[in-house]
């Protein structure tokens, strides 16, 4: 399989160019939700040889984590509104002055489309496009509140983490929430991308990438939040919608050689690790809707299908013993 990143926005440099099956579910502040995830063991990586081979999706191998509280979504233009209102905070993409927007989506005029994407011509570099214009001066994000915010940089994740007292997740935490409790499988749901009834059950490209969307599962762009049937773990939308930040530096040779036990991430790599893919994934061109698929991007990068969801900010507890994943039947 051919590396193909296109689906994932193109980073901007640092100058600014461009009981296991039972859900807990409770509320938080910041008008969240949040489900507790167990500690238990699980394989993480890619068990079907599906993945980029620079993307490092592999060797699979065994990893014990302890519990942890987790968004039980992405987080929302309207929670991250009012981590704004209460901060000020302007994010980096309304520093620079632009960001990545899909081509399809734009809202603005021609002069405000500062240009295209090497190589990968859909994306677009928008004057004026913020977490607060998703798709250009010429959107606002109130008229999809409920959708997962973007255009956010890791940077700005950090931000609104420390804001809300809260973290974002490694990428094994993340993983491991995103399995659901299902042992090996491809998707948080199963094996097979369609449900019974041939229902979608992730926002995903449908049709000829990047021209042409038939928009079978109801979505262009983004979908709102809760849109799609949760994991095991109460979780939604960890496939599609938006990439997710996680904390940490990208390293494939840190991946292969993975600690057993809570690995925190690589101290150094080429960028930030992004887990669940995107709204502009298909499998023709950008496979990484996968549970165990992973890309990376600049700190600084954003995007309009980026975004991320956060952890409880506590260290995770030591492990105890508890069932490995079920199996998935």
């Amino acid at each position: 399989m051919q590396e193909a990143a296109g689906c994932c926005a193109p980073a901007r440099s640092a100058s600014g160019r461009p009981e296991l099956g039972l859900v807990s579910i409770s509320d938080a502040p910041q008008g969240r939700t949040e489900a507790t995830v167990p500690a238990g063991t699980f394989l993480m990586g890619d068990a079907f040889d599906e993945g980029y081979p620079a993307d490092g999706e592999s060797p699979v191998h065994q990893v014990t984590l302890g519990g942890f509280r987790m968004d039980t979504t992405a987080v929302t233009n309207e929670q991250f509104a009012a981590f704004i209102d209460s901060t000020g905070y302007r994010t980096e993409a309304e520093l620079f002055g632009s960001s990545a927007v899909f081509h399809l989506l734009a809202q603005a005029d021609r002069k405000d489309v500062l240009g295209v994407a090497a190589g990968t011509p859909w994306w677009l570099n928008v004057r004026g496009a913020d977490w607060a214009h998703p798709a250009g001066p010429k959107s606002d994000w109130s008229n999809s509140s409920d959708h997962p915010v973007v255009h956010v940089s890791h940077n700005d994740a950090l931000a609104y983490c420390r804001w809300a007292g809260r973290r974002l997740p490694t990428e094994a935490e993340w993983e491991y929430a995103a399995r659901g409790g299902l042992a090996g499988q491809r998707y948080p749901w199963g094996n097979e991308l369609l449900g019974h009834g041939e229902e979608h059950l992730c926002n995903i490209w449908q049709g000829t990438f990047p021209l042409a969307n038939t928009r079978d599962d109801g979505h262009l762009g983004t979908a709102p939040v809760k849109s799609f049937p949760p994991n095991g773990y109460g979780l939604y939308e960890v496939s599609g919608n938006v990439w997710e930040w996680c904390s940490d530096w990208f390293l494939p040779k840190y991946y292969r050689n993975s600690p057993g036990h809570s690995p925190q991430g690589p101290t150094i790599g080429s960028g930030r690790v992004m887990r669940g893919g995107s709204y502009l994934c298909h499998d023709s061109y950008c496979n990484r809707y996968r549970v165990a698929a992973r890309s990376s991007n600049t700190p600084e990068s954003s995007s309009g299908n980026t975004g991320f969801r956060t952890v409880a900010l506590e260290s995770p507890t030591a492990a105890v013993a508890v069932p490995h994943e079920r199996d998935h039947r």
